[in-house]
């Protein structure tokens, strides 16, 4: 079932916190180059000797969890293009059954283990960050380099500019140097050393495994030297995501860029529900654009082809959003998380009851 990698990471949060007192939890991991039959095989005998086993509880819930297996198996006739991962099982008197068809990557290796817990390794590869950033802080007298992936910060090399301390200024120019040539030695000076730092930029983010976007500190004023013209490469310029102020070309200086950034990181990532939200409010005052709310309209509107954007609470339960995202899907409809810890967002989820859908037509 498809849903948006926010909505991957509720779902896999949801298996990872269900446990059982008895062995009796099912985990089945299919990579996409394995046959589908002689696995369906295998859930066969395990499901007969189960049945036809002793009626002990583990043996009860390991049956239930092995049928559960065999009907999610059953909706496929091949697997699925990065491979199906299938959690079945009873926690706290409740059936548990947990479907990963649509993976934004493919699964490694083949599991199928019975534990009173799931084993959620199979779908780590789907929750790494899915952006790297190279950091980049310059000063006339240093750089540092680094790569962010997560929460990791990698420091990679850091630069000092040997001849900063030699730089000729008014009160220390050998005789004869002064006015425009003096400006024009300092200009030279800092001209070089920026283009080694380019240089090692380039080295740094562009080699075997390249940075996804990058991220520039620095005084106002060196920035904005340093990013002028052609220096930096031309691909790190279509990559870079934001300047921001920072004090030291050091380690220190790329942790602080992080922090400086992150909200503006943050506010990309949010950027669509944000907008999303935006619109439907806006459809609600003016009455300009058709609008559905609440659970029964949306999905009447839903029914009808009528819904063009759907938007979700992340409060909602995970097996409702998928069910709505899925079905949205299917009619092309574009699909908005809506987080909760903003004022709209809290809006939404209590006045509108956390579903609403912008519409392609009106509906009666």
């Amino acid at each position: 079932m498809s849903s948006p990698s926010t909505d991957l990471h509720e779902r896999i949060d949801a298996v990872e916190s269900a446990s059982a007192d008895r062995t009796s939890l099912i985990t089945l991991a299919i990579p996409p180059d394995e046959p589908l039959e002689p696995v369906r095989n295998r859930i066969e005998r395990d499901h007969a000797e189960a049945t036809y086993g002793d009626s002990e509880p583990t043996n009860r819930h390991r049956t239930a969890a092995l049928e559960e297996t065999r009907r999610a198996l059953a909706e496929y006739d091949e697997i699925p293009e990065n491979g199906l991962v299938v959690y079945c099982g009873v926690t706290d008197g409740e059936d548990q059954v947990h479907v990963f068809d649509d993976l934004p990557a493919p699964i490694d290796g083949f599991v199928y283990e019975h534990a009173n817990e799931f084993d959620t390794t199979p779908l780590d590869a789907m929750t790494e960050p899915s952006a790297t950033y190279g950091l980049l802080v310059v000063e006339r007298g240093a750089a540092a380099l680094g790569r962010l992936e997560g929460e990791t910060i990698e420091t990679v090399e850091t630069i000092e500019n040997e001849l900063a301390d030699d730089t000729p200024t008014e009160g220390n120019a050998p005789e004869g140097i002064e006015g425009g040539d003096l400006q024009g030695r300092q200009v030279e000076w800092k001209e070089g050393f920026f283009d080694d730092v380019s240089d090692a930029a380039e080295r740094a983010f562009l080699g075997d495994d390249p940075v996804d976007e990058l991220l520039l500190g620095g005084t106002e004023i060196t920035i904005e030297e340093f990013a002028e013209g052609d220096r930096l490469d031309h691909r790190l310029r279509d990559r870079l995501a934001g300047t921001f102020t920072v004090e030291y070309a050091s380690e220190q200086g790329l942790r602080q860029l992080v922090d400086r950034a992150e909200a503006q990181l943050v506010e990309a990532e949010d950027r669509p529900a944000r907008e999303a939200l935006g619109r439907f409010f806006d459809a609600v005052d003016s009455e300009e654009e058709p609008v559905a709310y609440g659970h029964e309209e949306v999905e009447e509107a839903l029914t009808y082809d009528a819904v063009g954007t759907l938007l979700v609470s992340e409060s909602f339960a995970a097996g409702e959003t998928a069910d709505l995202f899925e079905r949205a899907e299917a009619i092309e409809a574009e699909r908005v998380l809506v987080p909760t810890d903003t004022e709209r967002g809290e809006q939404f989820e209590q006045a509108f009851g956390g579903v609403g859908g912008l519409l392609r037509f009106g509906i009666e």
